[in-house]
């Protein structure tokens, strides 16, 4: 029998607590995981918020301490990870609760995965190239709870964390199966305080997410739906709560949507995110908000490629016009969002663009994009960008 089923390893995430209010529960899930002692990892930004308050409140009226750790950076590196771990081991703590947008949620599992290995293994090792990620000792990683605050990175149902080098200024992505949270609270009201432009930002990052997963070539089918209704939901909700931050139906559409991307680009990324990457990791910009600018520039160099499926998407989302439709629609998203118009606009130097060329075609999303990128066609979209 001949076939052309292909092999392929699928994965789907973990038990996610979804509801307003269900922050309350945060003590439970830890003694359900077997945490007695969790270091709450958060972001310098978030750290003197509300939101940061009543969560901690809830751990240490349950006896469980209110140890928090905030020297995380927008991108974070190897020496927020190192600050994080010693504090981890100092505090004699077993487990990290993650808490935070993309950066937030990212340190708190590189806390969680490195602060038991041994001496001597270096997180770069961690890579997620083939089976490298065998050299950690799995029973060494502390459990991880994961509590997103922001609607975008779906960092909270992933395997994964980013960490940039601080050295290189190269963004790595680090994997181990085991970085799967155990449980992920999502309460669409610790989101109603994001700022403007990271509500933006991290919604856009999730329709990246969707449409790139949508828009691949490997075969993933459940992802495939999954990406298709997390744009639809962007499409419908994103507007929603930019413009009434209060919107707690809408948040929680945006919440869904994230998770969902991050499901769904298990099926691979493309050339969005091959060129946010250098980009955030050089310039610091947000992760997001540098997808948002690329994205229909992105769309249109993948045309001859997935033209008839952004046709099938555009008629289920309810966007008229087929592929042309589409793009309209995403530039219209853009502008009422305010997102940078070009990569000039966000700082990006004509003369860095043959090294963030070089890093763009290093990166790992490279190989989910519908048209194969070369030297001379990235160069060429980075050049369209501007």
């Amino acid at each position: 029998m001949s076939h052309n089923v292909p092999n392929r390893n699928w994965s789907y995430p973990t038990a996610m607590k979804f509801g307003v209010g269900r922050i309350a529960e945060l003590a439970e899930h830890c003694r359900d995981a077997g945490i007695t002692k969790p270091l709450f990892v958060t972001d310098k930004a978030l750290a003197g918020l509300p939101i940061t308050a009543e969560a901690l409140a809830v751990l240490k009226s349950a006896g469980l301490g209110d140890a928090i750790f905030s020297g995380v950076d927008p991108n974070p590196n190897e020496k927020n990870m190192a600050d994080g771990i010693a504090a981890y081991r100092a505090g004699g703590h077993d487990g990290v609760i993650a808490f935070g947008g993309g950066s937030g949620l990212d340190l708190g599992k590189m806390i969680a995965l490195m602060a038991g290995q041994r001496e001597g293994l270096s997180v770069w090792e961690l890579e997620d190239i083939g089976d490298w990620y065998t050299r950690a000792d799995a029973s060494k990683i502390a459990p991880i709870i994961a509590v997103p605050t922001t609607a975008g990175t779906g960092s909270e149902v992933g395997r994964a964390g980013v960490l940039t080098n601080s050295e290189t200024h190269k963004k790595k992505i680090i994997f181990h199966p085991k970085l799967m949270p155990v449980v992920t609270i999502c309460d669409p009201a610790l989101t109603v305080g994001m700022p403007r432009f990271i509500t933006a930002g991290t919604g856009m990052d999730a329709l990246a997410h969707c449409l790139e997963a949508y828009s691949s070539p490997l075969y993933h089918p459940m992802s495939q739906g999954i990406a298709l209704e997390g744009m639809r939901l962007v499409f419908e909700n994103l507007p929603k709560v930019y413009d009434n931050p209060n919107d707690l139906d809408a948040r929680a559409h945006m919440m869904s949507a994230a998770a969902m991307g991050a499901v769904a680009f298990q099926k691979g990324l493309g050339a969005i995110h091959a060129l946010s990457h250098p980009i955030g990791a050089v310039y610091n910009t947000h992760h997001g908000t540098t997808n948002a600018v690329v994205m229909p520039m992105v769309l249109e160099f993948n045309r001859s490629a997935i033209e008839d499926r952004i046709k099938h998407a555009a008629a289920y989302i309810g966007i008229e016009g087929g592929f042309a439709g589409f793009h309209d629609q995403i530039m219209e998203l853009r502008t009422k969002l305010s997102i940078p118009e070009s990569l000039s606009a966000l700082g990006v130097q004509f003369g860095d663009l043959d090294m963030l060329t070089e890093m763009a075609l290093e990166d790992p999303s490279c190989g989910g994009n519908p048209i194969e990128l070369t030297r001379q066609n990235t160069r060429a979209l980075f050049d369209a960008c501007m």
